[in-house]
């Protein structure tokens, strides 16, 4: 499943023009739509290498679903009439991209801070509602002597106190409990964030303004990105081909989608490893820390379950060494059991037990 990543924002802070550089979809900020959605490919320079020398019938990329999620303004999330739909947009998200207004406008000079809050609040209250409802599911089974019901209940409560104090349940540091106690309720304060900088020229990009925004996030060990979403938007029509010299007038070597996913994945704890042969060169993703067997089910359930050892080669010594056969003679091929955390860049082969029919 692709990576899914929801852009969020106070109206007119060029998240539309930041999704188009992204998907270069060439969306209207003006068509009144609930929701913009695209679905692109990772870019990762190692799978050119892999295909190179594997020359596969098939090759299968990482791709990341880029949801354009529209403004939100004072009141939006509870009293707007499209609430529902808007809230379960962002529920969806695995990661939100929060573009932020880094140039001045008709309503006069940036304030990321005070846009930044303004989102948040909107995200604390919808989750507030949510969690009184919970409370309120629950409170009869609490007062009739249920533990397990009194315990969740006064879980939920912190986590309510606290949001009502300004706390973003993703800043309040919640225990192993409050998570499994709120885990149904699907938090949007607690979702991971990672911020964009949105400004109009590329020496805003180390501006005060931008160093706001990244203090701020720095709080809450958040990245931060820096971008000319409207310059970008251009570029991404070009043909690959003619891109370059554009980007370097930006100081850039790369368009947005690279770094915000490069952003995403270490928001996120992600990695990448391959399975490659003259078949198929194909991309999978993990989580930093994921076991063997955790990883091998992301490719079939059946590896996970009838996992019996793991064959590692590491993607920099193939590429050096150039062939399987030469890794192998090099003592570079390494077997690995169930305790083995796959790393970014391995290029796997599972062996297991397949299930009896």
């Amino acid at each position: 499943m692709a990576l899914r990543c929801g852009l969020i924002g106070s109206p007119g802070c060029g998240k539309t023009t930041l999704y188009n550089a992204m998907t270069a979809a060439g969306a209207s900020s003006f068509d009144a739509a609930e929701l913009h959605r695209a679905t692109v490919e990772v870019p990762d320079p190692r799978v050119t290498e892999l295909v190179r020398l594997y020359e596969p019938k098939k090759i299968v990329r990482a791709s990341v679903e880029i949801a354009d999620i529209p403004g939100l303004a004072a009141g939006d999330a509870t009293a707007n009439s499209r609430a529902p739909r808007l809230l379960s947009h962002i529920k969806e998200a695995d990661v939100l991209i929060h573009v932020v207004r880094c140039f001045p406008s008709a309503g006069g000079k940036p304030n990321p801070i005070h846009d930044v809050e303004l989102v948040d609040l909107e995200l604390m209250a919808a989750d507030s509602v949510t969690l009184e409802r919970k409370r309120d599911r629950i409170v009869k089974r609490a007062r009739t002597g249920d533990k397990e019901a009194a315990r969740e209940m006064a879980d939920c409560e912190r986590v309510l106190s606290r949001l009502h104090e300004g706390l973003p349940a993703r800043r309040q540091e919640l225990t192993a409990r409050e998570k499994e106690s709120t885990s149904e309720c699907n938090l949007m304060s607690r979702k991971p964030v990672l911020y964009v900088a949105n400004v109009a020229a590329p020496d805003d990009m180390q501006g005060d303004t931008v160093a706001l925004l990244r203090s701020w996030a720095e709080k809450e060990r958040a990245e931060t990105v820096a971008m000319c979403g409207r310059d970008e938007a251009d570029i991404s029509e070009l043909p690959a081909g003619e891109r370059a010299p554009f980007l370097a007038a930006l100081g850039l070597t790369e368009l947005s989608i690279e770094r915000l996913i490069h952003a995403a994945y270490l928001e996120l704890g992600l990695v990448d490893f391959f399975t490659a042969g003259d078949r198929e060169v194909h991309v999978w993703t993990c989580r930093k820390g994921d076991k063997a067997p955790a990883a091998a089910g992301k490719i079939h359930t059946d590896m996970e379950g009838g996992f019996v050892r793991m064959e590692i080669i590491p993607y920099s010594d193939l590429i050096a060494l150039g062939s399987e056969d030469a890794v192998a003679k090099a003592g570079k091929r390494r077997i690995e059991g169930r305790d083995y955390e796959v790393q970014d860049g391995d290029v796997v082969f599972v062996r297991f037990t397949p299930p009896r029919s």
